[in-house]
């Protein structure tokens, strides 16, 4: 292919956000797509071959709308938007940021950052129940919860009530000090951590004082009936197909739910079906429930996660893939 210049226009106030604090944004687009960037006053050249000169291009434009959004360009976004215009995606990553859901305690906005993300938040407005399936850093938690305190400061839902199945991540603690609300606390920190950081934790406190806010082991929703609330189920790959279809009949009228878990994470003991494999399998085709799969491409934590993530996704497939080659060969030779 032949070799082309471009020129794109972008302001001087925008260019540190774009480039990087040391030009480290430039760099990784040139490392990434094979160009080269020139900066000359408020204009930059691209120089490459053509196709690599026209991705950088859309790079740059939509990291410069970004940017005169009030948006601060950060290495996920220039990850993001690099990785849908090497997929040749007619999305933006623009698309995104209009999506405003709350601020945290901080000021800090609180948005989507990839399309599955964005799916994930609007299957949440829409629907009753959303099943939330993904890796660790896709925000399935996070974002749930945002939605719920954003309900309940419009007085769309009366309360709202965290559970998590109370079960050790592949270690037997033993015993644990305390009351029973010291013994169970350990298990729910991050919906705690979550709710410090989007309310603070002097309204939480208040809220739940009043009994407006409730976190809570999943054992302590049998012969309840949640009416007028916001119901988050974390963890759900560690719950039991007879604990899921317990909590899925407590909802009541005017309540929300949002069931999330990582099916590649389970903590159960061996041999044990999980009772979200099965909620998702019986319950797919029902009006009202939404199934939201994210990917290694909505990791938001640190580039490094993405990347553990992937490999963990590609290592998992080529075993399942060598297991059943083995029982192809051995069902070959019974035959034989």
């Amino acid at each position: 292919m032949g070799l082309m210049e471009a020129v794109i226009d972008i302001p001087a106030e925008h260019e540190a956000n774009v480039f990087g604090q040391f030009d480290v944004f430039a760099k990784k687009i040139e490392r990434t797509l094979h160009v080269t960037l020139i900066a000359r006053g408020e204009s930059v050249k691209i120089m490459g071959e053509a196709a690599n000169v026209e991705k950088a291009r859309k790079v740059l434009v939509q990291l410069t709308g970004l940017s005169r959004r009030g948006g601060t360009v950060s290495e996920q976004n220039v990850d993001y938007t690099l990785a849908l215009v090497m997929e040749d995606s007619k999305e933006s990553i623009l698309e995104l940021d209009a999506e405003l859901i709350c601020h945290t305690l901080q000021g800090k906005p609180i948005k989507p950052k990839t399309l599955g993300q964005k799916a994930y938040v609007d299957a949440l407005r829409k629907n009753m129940i959303v099943f939330g399936l993904g890796p660790a850093g896709t925000g399935k938690t996070y974002l749930a919860m945002a939605m719920a305190i954003t309900a309940f400061r419009n007085n769309e839902v009366g309360r709202i009530i965290l559970t998590r199945p109370a079960i050790e991540a592949g270690e037997k603690l033993g015993f644990l000090p305390g009351d029973l609300q010291s013994k169970i606390d350990p298990y729910l920190r991050p919906l705690y951590d979550a709710l410090y950081q989007i309310m603070g934790a002097e309204s939480f406190l208040k809220n739940s004082e009043r009994g407006l806010i409730e976190v809570a082991p999943l054992a302590y929703m049998r012969g309840r009936t949640l009416d007028n609330a916001y119901i988050i189920l974390d963890e759900a790959q560690n719950t039991t197909p007879a604990q899921m279809k317990m909590f899925l009949t407590r909802i009541g009228f005017g309540s929300k739910v949002a069931v999330t878990g990582d099916t590649s994470q389970k903590d159960l003991p061996a041999g044990q079906v999980s009772g979200l494999d099965v909620a998702v399998s019986v319950l797919k085709n029902i009006d009202d429930i939404a199934i939201c799969n994210l990917t290694s491409r909505d990791v938001v934590r640190h580039p490094l996660v993405q990347k553990i993530v992937k490999a963990y996704e590609e290592y998992e497939k080529r075993s399942t893939n060598r297991g059943r080659d083995g029982s192809m060969k051995r069902d070959r030779h019974r035959k034989r």
